[in-house]
C-alpha cells in the first residue's frame, strides 16, 4: 500500500506558539511511520519556515528542534502541485504532499490564514476550510451564528479596543447597566484562554478590557454562567459525531491558560458529571453548533451545563483544538473507543474525502 505524504505544521506566529509545539509533539508520536512519509515543518515566531531534519520529536516543546543540523529552511508554495519546496544551498528540492495537518492554533493558523494558502495551493488538509475557521476564530461572529441557529448561549456585549481610551467610564457604565458582577472579558480571536480575565468589580473589568485589547481589537464580554464546564469533541464532515462528554474542574476562578498547560491544579472527568439525558443534549447540541458554522474534520465544542436547573449553554467552538498528552480533544475519543493512533488516521482520511 501506497504510503501517504503528510505535512505536520506547527508553530505559528501566534501566542499560541508554544501549545502548538506540544500538540504536534503528539500528533508526530501517533503517525504510523509503516503507513505515512512525515515531513514536519516548523514556523518560528519570526515567521522563518523550517523543515525538521530530525526525528525527536521531544525536543519540539523546549524549542530545541530550532538548532538541528539537518533543518532546511521551506515554505508550501501556493502554486498547485508544486507541494512543499525545501532550500538546500542553491537548490530547490520539491516534495509532493498528499495532506496537510496544520497543528496550528490561534492566530495565522486556526483563523483561516492558513487554510487560506492551502486551498490556494490545492492541498487537503485537517479541519474546517476557510469560512468556518474564520468564524470559529471570532467570538462574536461564533456568536451571531449560535443566535441565528437558536443555540442558547451566554448573554455578550461587544467592545472594540480603539474606544476604551475616549470612552472606558462609558463602556464601564454600559457593562454594569447590562450585568451583574462577575463578567468574563475574552479578546475576541484568541484561543487556549489567552487573554481571558473575570471581572468582579469596577476596576477588575477596566484592567480586564485593557489586557484584552492587548491581543484584539474586539473585546468579547459576558455574562457568568454558574456551572460546569462540558467539552464534547466532534469529528466528521457531512455526517458529524460526537464523543463521550468530559467534565473541567479547573480547581481556580476558572479555567485559564496556567490551569491549561502549566499548573496541576485542574481536573478533568470523562464521562462528565451529569445525566445520561443531559449529556444526550450537550451532544445534540455540540453536532448543531458544528454544522451552523459549516465545520468539517474535527472540532471541540465547550458548553456551561448549569447547577441549578441544568441548562446547555453554549461557550466557544474551536476548530483546531489542543492535540497534548493532556488535551480533552484526543481524551474524548479515546474515551470513545477511538486511541490516539486511530483518531489521527481518521482525520487525515477526512481531509483527503473533503479535499477531493
Amino acid at each position: 500500500m501506497k504510503k501517504l505524504s503528510v505535512c505536520v505544521l506547527f508553530g505559528g506566529v501566534s501566542p499560541e506558539h508554544e501549545v502548538s509545539l506540544r500538540s504536534a509533539e503528539f500528533v508526530l508520536n501517533s503517525l504510523d511511520p509503516e503507513k505515512y512519509n512525515v515531513f514536519p515543518v516548523g514556523i518560528t515566531k519570526d515567521g522563518d519556515w523550517v523543515l525538521y531534519g530530525g526525528t525527536d520529536y521531544s525536543l519540539l516543546p523546549s524549542g530545541q528542534w530550532r538548532e538541528h543540523l539537518g533543518n532546511r529552511r521551506a515554505a508550501i508554495s501556493p502554486v498547485r502541485g508544486q507541494g512543499l519546496l525545501s532550500f538546500e544551498g542553491d537548490c530547490v528540492v520539491r516534495e509532493w504532499i498528499d495532506v496537510v495537518f496544520p497543528v496550528l492554533h490561534g492566530e495565522n493558523g486556526e483563523d483561516g490564514a492558513m487554510q487560506g494558502l492551502l486551498q490556494l495551493a490545492g492541498i487537503p488538509y485537517v479541519g474546517p476550510h476557510v469560512s468556518a475557521s474564520a468564524v470559529a476564530m471570532d467570538k462574536t461572529l461564533t456568536k451571531l451564528v449560535a443566535d441565528q441557529a437558536g443555540i442558547a448561549q451566554a448573554q455578550w456585549h461587544l467592545v472594540r479596543n480603539s474606544e476604551l481610551d475616549s470612552r472606558m467610564d462609558e463602556i464601564l457604565e454600559q457593562i454594569e447597566n447590562r450585568f451583574a458582577y462577575p463578567v468574563f472579558v475574552k479578546p475576541a480571536g484568541t484561543g487556549s484562554s489567552v487573554g481571558v480575565s473575570k471581572a468582579s468589580d469596577r476596576e477588575s473589568l477596566r484592567s480586564a478590557l485593557l489586557n484584552a485589547g492587548t491581543f484584539d481589537e474586539k473585546i468579547l464580554v459576558e455574562e457568568f454562567i454558574h456551572g460546569r464546564e462540558v467539552e464534547v469533541a466532534v469529528m466528521g464532515n457531512a455526517s458529524p459525531v460526537a464523543s463521550e462528554c468530559g467534565e473541567i474542574d479547573s480547581g481556580a476562578e476558572f479555567y485559564d491558560y496556567d490551569a491549561k498547560y502549566i499548573t496541576d491544579t485542574s481536573v478533568a472527568y470523562i464521562p462528565a458529571r451529569i445525566s445520561d439525558s443531559v449529556a444526550e443534549k450537550v451532544r445534540d447540541a455540540a453536532v448543531r453548533v458544528y454544522k451552523a458554522i459549516g465545520c468539517q474534520g474535527l472540532s471541540r465544542v465547550d458548553f456551561f451545563v448549569t447547577y441549578e436547573d441544568e441548562r446547555v449553554v453554549f461557550n466557544e467552538i474551536n476548530t483546531l483544538p489542543g492535540f497534548t498528552s493532556i488535551s480533552m480533544y484526543p481524551k474524548l475519543f479515546a474515551a470513545s473507543g477511538i486511541p490516539s493512533g486511530e483518531l489521527i488516521d481518521e482525520l487525515l482520511k477526512l481531509a483527503m474525502e473533503a479535499g477531493k
